[in-house]
């Protein structure tokens, strides 16, 4: 029998993503940012292509970031809740994590494989932020998948495109637990 690493387990077991809009300062600083980082990248990587990067979005680049979104988003609708929430999502925001997809030729590790990658450098991060007692969300949003935005705001190659948005912080106050999958009614069992 395996050896449980019961202190890990307990955590994934109960592990819950902070509302961006709840965390403040302090934010993780440049050593501790890092060691996030590097948590990240020791992501599953068929191929060792590294098809992810990191872009650190401090509070001055978070502002900047915040009006060219609100500028962004009001020239695709004049609903006020929606332009607020997208433009919120950076004014509010102290410290963010871009993680950017950003695919490597192979021929043979497939795209969507690289795409998932990247998806699970989202997913290491934030579970290393929460881990190390740090508030963390993965958010996205219109502008983040937008081409002409993140190439022209966030200087994205043509080939690249936002995975998440990472924030992180100091949570406020905990969340509530909320509803969870029914693993039952999601989950197939093949014997034979």
């Amino acid at each position: 029998m395996p050896a449980p690493n019961t202190a890990a387990l307990a955590f994934l077991q109960s592990r819950r993503s902070r509302p961006a809009k709840t965390l403040t300062t302090p934010v993780p600083g440049d050593d501790d940012l890092r060691a996030l980082l590097t948590i990240a990248a020791r992501t599953p990587d068929h191929g060792k292509l590294e098809p992810w990067r990191f872009i650190v979005l401090q509070r001055p680049a978070l502002l900047r970031l915040a009006a060219e979104v609100e500028k962004f988003v009001s020239a695709r609708t004049d609903e006020t809740a929606i332009i607020a929430k997208q433009t919120a999502q950076y004014a509010n925001a102290h410290l963010a994590v871009a993680v950017v997809e950003s695919p490597k030729p192979s021929p043979k590790i497939p795209p969507l494989e690289q795409t998932y990658s990247a998806g699970a450098v989202c997913l290491a991060l934030l579970n290393g932020a929460l881990a190390s007692g740090w508030g963390a969300n993965w958010l996205s949003g219109p502008a983040s998948h937008d081409a002409e935005f993140t190439q022209t705001h966030l200087g994205l190659a043509p080939h690249e495109r936002i995975a998440g948005l990472i924030h992180l912080g100091t949570e406020t106050n905990p969340p509530p637990e909320r509803p969870r999958p029914d693993v039952d009614s999601i989950t197939t069992w093949v014997a034979s």
